[in-house]
């Protein structure tokens, strides 16, 4: 019996709920609705302050600078691509376009470049001179000292002396035709009674290269220099008298 009642009640109760979802909205409910204000929500940007902005960039240009000091005092001038001095001072010239130590950055490439291409047409690596001399220019076309480096370098191609570019491999390798080139330029040096200027990437090898001249000339005394360099090359510099 009380298992009866309490199913009835229950059923009762579905019913009831069932009939109060499926009535529609009453026409004074929505018209209620109607006439209840809109209220829309705007949502305010958030707000950056002038110094944090200023402060962010400060940051940002001495972490360039030191990045393009580092890439000059490593030679990374305007390679590789991605991590060299050029682009770092440029970048700091974008955010500020008076800031010295980038202008200064910018005039340094250029000395250093200017002095690499002094050293080549010293040692006779013409072609590597002229190159280093472009991307001087590429950095700074209007900077006073490359015309004082072009001519050093026309001096040296006119100078007279002879300059021998060598094989880096096979020089490393000591193999015979390198032996041979050597004994040649050594017999060179003793004919015109040149000095000579050897480059070389290692000292081991510079001192071989020497060896091998004071051999092929024996009893003749070989007078010149040793000094290390990217690339092997042999100069002899001839007498003026």
């Amino acid at each position: 019996m009380l298992r009866s009642l309490i199913t009835v009640t229950v059923f009762s109760l579905l019913l009831q709920a069932c009939e109060s979802v499926d009535q529609p909205p009453q026409p004074a409910d929505v018209e209620a609705d109607r006439d209840r204000p809109l209220t829309v929500r705007v949502l305010t940007p958030a707000r950056v302050e002038p110094g944090a902005v200023v402060e962010e960039q400060r940051r940002l240009i001495a972490d360039l600078l030191f990045e393009g000091l580092q890439a000059l005092d490593a030679d990374r001038l305007l390679t590789p691509v991605d991590d060299n001095a050029h682009a770092r001072f440029m970048r700091v010239l974008a955010y500020d376009p008076d800031n010295e130590l980038a202008l200064e950055g910018l005039q340094n490439i250029v000395l250093r470049y200017l002095a690499l291409s002094e050293e080549s047409s010293y040692r006779g690596q013409f072609d590597e001179a002229r190159r280093l001399l472009d991307r001087a220019r590429f950095v700074d076309v209007d900077h006073p000292d490359i015309g004082k480096t072009w001519r050093m370098l026309q001096a040296e191609m006119n100078s007279g002396d002879l300059f021998f570019e060598l094989d880096n491999q096979e020089f490393f390798q000591h193999t015979a035709a390198a032996q041979s080139q050597l004994a040649d330029i050594a017999n060179q040096a003793k004919q015109h009674r040149a000095l000579f200027l050897i480059t070389a990437p290692t000292d081991d090898l510079a001192r071989w290269m020497f060896s091998i001249m004071r051999d092929a000339v024996a009893g003749y005394r070989l007078r010149g220099n040793i000094e290390l360099a990217s690339r092997t090359s042999i100069r002899l510099r001839l007498p003026s008298d």
